[in-house]
């Protein structure tokens, strides 16, 4: 069985120094991560212990450009590391997983002066939050209402923004808004870097969480906040396609984060009826049992072969991967509830008690389904894909 997915492991054509760095994130995760995830849980205190070992490895350095103070790495190096830290503490991977997302549009489309300015400090640890969804848009982000209005050499920030992930944590939030010159159409969405301690920002609540209690959800309130133009991101209306290319690149990162989740349940389910006993038999020997772990181990490793396939397209430089992110997110988030799910009805009545890990993890899938798009979304994304446009 360890033979299928390690040769799965192996596809991805990893440097030397990037498996070196992928050891020394298992070896960081088994020490230190995955110990701490229970009380974590427990306490719903943010981690700052695990960003704090994160940082001591350097591993925001490895999606920064060498010129900004970084040692960029490929996006398979990038995921295979979200997936590890996700299995030790799915908190502690979308908190990491969030500083890609946010600061992935910079080095895709900022300018010189900016990735100088802003680079440095996310390769030296910063956190970085994207903020898209409000009350009133969330899968359909095209009817956000925060409004960024230009006043000389700033820009004035009002609205709201609510889910935020490292929301009251951030040291940069990618913020989203329409441009008031422009109307409320989608295109006048543009973007910009909102830093923390901004005037007029402010966090109004951190939510209390069914799952991923350890990771960060604000809601975000902007009032009259000032923003030196210089921190637009492109140009004013630019701002839906920088979007749609930021999403591209981190729901990849989402069904990673959600196979991490998947192979902890799986693991701790194979481990358990190994051991666990009825009727005199080991309940792994019951042919039932058997034939669902082929279905989830066979769905496992195709899901984890089209992560590969989705890392080499987008190492390869392709861009237009909308359709194949869709797939995988999607797949792998409902693989991952699955798994969790069918991990805890393996374990019996022990599966529902917090003494397994299995508990926290059927809490910490749900979410997988939900954010970076719901999973109905996806399906129309994709199923849409296929209609002629003649």
């Amino acid at each position: 069985m360890n033979n299928v997915f390690s040769r799965l492991d192996a596809i991805p054509p990893l440097s030397p120094e990037e498996r070196q760095l992928l050891d020394s994130v298992k070896a960081l995760c088994r020490d230190e991560i995955a110990p701490r995830a229970a009380e974590y849980d427990r306490s719903g205190e943010f981690p700052w212990e695990n960003v704090r070992a994160i940082n001591a490895l350097g591993l925001n350095a490895m999606f920064v450009p060498e010129a900004y103070g970084g040692a960029e790495l490929s996006y398979a190096a990038y995921l295979t590391c979200v997936r590890e830290i996700s299995a030790a503490c799915a908190s502690t991977g979308i908190i990491w997983a969030t500083n890609f997302h946010a600061v992935k549009p910079l080095i895709d489309f900022g300018s010189e002066e900016q990735k100088r300015r802003l680079l440095p400090r996310v390769a030296e640890g910063a956190l970085g939050a994207l903020a898209i969804t409000e009350p009133e848009a969330g899968s359909d982000a095209t009817r956000m209402t925060t409004r960024f209005t230009p006043d000389g050499d700033d820009i004035v920030v009002d609205g709201g923004k609510t889910f935020i992930t490292n929301g009251d944590v951030a040291d940069l939030v990618l913020l989203f808004g329409k441009w008031s010159e422009l109307g409320d159409s989608r295109d006048a969405i543009s973007a910009l870097y909102l830093e923390k301690g901004t005037p007029g920002f402010s966090v109004l609540r951190k939510e209390d969480k069914l799952g991923h209690r350890a990771s960060s959800t604000a809601a975000l309130a902007f009032d009259h906040c000032r923003v030196p133009r210089a921190n637009l991101l492109g140009a004013p209306g630019e701002g839906l396609p920088l979007l749609l290319a930021a999403l591209n690149k981190s729901r990849p990162s989402v069904a990673a984060h959600a196979l991490g989740i998947a192979h902890a349940a799986f693991d701790d389910a194979v481990a358990y009826i190994n051991e666990r006993r009825q009727s005199g038999r080991r309940i792994v020997e019951f042919q039932g049992i058997q034939f669902l772990l082929a279905d989830l181990a066979t769905d496992l490793a195709m899901c984890e072969g089209w992560l590969w396939h989705v890392a080499g397209l987008v190492d390869a430089g392709e861009g237009d991967i909308g359709v194949e992110a869709s797939m995988l997110k999607l797949r792998a988030s409902d693989l991952a509830m699955r798994i969790a799910i069918e991990a805890v009805q393996l374990h019996g009545g022990y599966g529902y008690i917090k003494e397994y890990r299995v508990e926290r993890l059927l809490r910490d899938a749900k979410i997988t389904q939900i954010w970076e798009g719901t999973n109905q979304v996806h399906r129309q994304l994709i199923g849409r894909s296929f209609v002629d446009k003649r």
